[in-house]
């Protein structure tokens, strides 16, 4: 499959007609166990001498599928699916992390991961740092002897602020710590983060790899790079695990190690397992994945520029426009796109912003984003309402910023309708 180039992955990729009943779709497999040859053939499994289904906590069949497509378009070595974002990002931190380790993040990510990394994260004995990611010397400044992970968003939510992953992973590398990207806004379609030094990928399938907002769902890539034998950082990898027949992951795994460890491991330990069902719909929608995504962008940046000349607005956030202060570095890593979700300052502040949103007609008020239809929200109010004032400035959110995420629909529709609601704001 890595002969194929990414559409073509993203049809085919981790399914082949399977021997049984030759489906050319892939099948569900709704089922929690599966039947081993005999004891030893179960044994052997157990104790990970060989490759198969256990249960589906672990793994299943179509689950298998997701990932192995997920990690084919990131370029990864093996991916492993989560019951959500959230999970996939909490599975990830905790393979990496123990009480009394540090983590390094950007402070323009989503409101929920600014509190599950700062408050449920700090209750666990783990410390996270939020950092402004622009300022790659204030990001190195706070790495210590504890420091276990740099976490960003490739493209932040809410306000699209493109971070510099290979300046990110320079100072990664420096230190020998891993540099985790979440690349749910840009998706593969966009963006393939492991190409530019990210080391592990977190994606939010619930959001653009589904596109429909029907299922919930989660992924982690492993990119192969990190070297985690001997790394003085991580004894978690070089030495026995007993709570699993005593297994070293760097010795036993190789460059797998920390994908190998999140499945046997968290993921047993943690059970925020893929529902299979999720999995085949999020499957449905890779197949359609650079189609979308190239109409999210194009639509976003017409919005974008329509709302640069409108009396109501006071500013927009998107970072290919040319006067952004991402413009470079959207051109950099994103010269496809930058995908559907901005923001924008509306003049009236927080009742202007409920106008706007009130007067809507095409535009749905949702808390979700990533859909193919074009939805809006006031962060400060919803996805970002646990932020203290403080980290609601850090990450440039006030009570007049509008989110918008634009959909696949006809942009002259879009258009219109946005029309309409900032001129009743007047």
């Amino acid at each position: 499959m890595n002969n194929y180039k990414f559409d073509t992955l993203s049809v085919h990729g981790g399914y082949s007609p399977e021997p049984t009943t030759h489906s050319n779709v892939l099948p569900i497999y709704m089922t929690t166990a599966y039947n081993f040859d005999s004891v030893e053939h179960a044994r052997s499994l157990f104790a990970l001498e060989q490759t198969g289904n256990i249960y589906t906590r672990l793994q299943n069949p179509t689950n298998t599928a997701f990932e192995e497509r997920i990690s084919l378009l990131e370029g990864g070595i093996g991916a492993v699916a989560a019951s959500s974002g959230h999970a996939a990002i909490t599975m990830a931190l905790l393979t990496l992390c123990s009480c009394g380790d540090e983590v390094i993040s950007s402070s323009t990510i989503y409101g929920g991961a600014i509190n599950l990394l700062g408050k449920t994260f700090d209750r666990m004995g783990i410390k996270v740092h939020f950092a402004d990611m622009d300022d790659l010397s204030t990001v190195e400044a706070k790495i210590t002897d504890k420091t276990k992970a740099i976490f960003a968003e490739a493209i932040g939510n809410p306000k699209a602020d493109i971070a510099d992953i290979r300046g990110l992973s320079e100072i990664a590398k420096k230190y020998g710590i891993p540099l985790i990207i979440d690349n749910t806004f840009a998706t593969p379609a966009l963006l393939r983060p492991i190409e530019y030094g990210a080391d592990l990928v977190i994606h939010s399938a619930t959001k653009y790899l589904a596109g429909s907002s029907t299922v919930m769902g989660g992924a982690i890539v492993d990119s192969g790079n990190f070297k985690w034998k001997d790394n003085p950082r991580f004894p978690e990898f070089n030495t026995p695990d007993e709570s699993y027949h005593g297994i070293v992951y760097a010795d036993a795994c190789g460059n797998a190690a920390f994908i190998t460890k999140v499945r046997t491991h968290i993921l047993r330990d943690i059970g925020a397992c893929q529902s299979p069902f999720n999995s085949w719909v999020t499957m449905l929608g890779l197949e359609t994945l650079s189609l979308r995504m190239k109409k999210h962008s194009e639509n976003a940046l017409k919005v974008a520029e329509f709302l640069q000349t409108h009396p109501m607005v006071l500013s927009v956030d998107h970072p290919a426009l040319p006067g952004s202060k991402y413009y470079r570095l959207a051109n950099e890593y994103l010269p496809d796109g930058c995908s559907g979700v901005f923001t924008f300052e509306i003049r009236g502040g927080r009742e202007a912003g409920a106008k706007f949103c009130d007067n809507l007609k095409l535009l749905r008020i949702v808390a979700n984003l990533g859909d193919t239809r074009s939805m809006v929200s006031h962060p400060a109010t919803t996805t970002h309402s646990q932020l203290s004032d403080e980290q609601l400035l850090a990450a440039g959110i006030s009570a007049s910023t509008i989110r918008l995420s634009i959909g696949i629909e006809d942009v002259d529709d879009i258009i219109s309708d946005i029309s309409a609601a900032l001129d009743a704001c007047k």
